[in-house]
């Protein structure tokens, strides 16, 4: 029980480090749904993707998408994306927040 607590907490620290970097407010790693949204305003994806977080299997995918985004968008490279911002979230989050990482833009409308 308490280990999920620590994992969600890592997480919420890391991503509300990551928001305030990307220029939004870090609250919003705490408000479910919203996170989605502004985590979706940070890659560049439309508003519109936030549907398919609610479709089983599909979610899969779309969050691969988005950790490989955010990953680029913050000057990182793929594997940087899938291997700690999606399988190891709370560490990848974390280096993302209060690592080195700079905000360059959304990756989705670079490509």
């Amino acid at each position: 029980m308490y280990r999920w607590l620590v994992i969600l907490i890592l997480i919420v620290a890391g991503l509300w480090k990551t928001f305030v970097k990307a220029g939004h407010p870090g609250w919003a790693a705490i408000i479910p749904i919203y996170d989605i949204y502004i985590l979706l305003q940070i890659v560049g994806r439309e508003v519109w993707w936030l549907i398919l977080f609610f479709i089983p299997f599909v979610n899969i995918i779309v969050g691969l998408i988005v950790s490989i985004d955010l990953a680029k968008s913050f000057g990182k490279d793929t594997l940087y994306g899938v291997i700690l911002l999606w399988l190891f979230a709370p560490v990848g989050y974390l280096l993302l927040g209060f690592g080195d990482a700079q905000y360059v833009g959304p990756a989705a409308k670079q490509s």
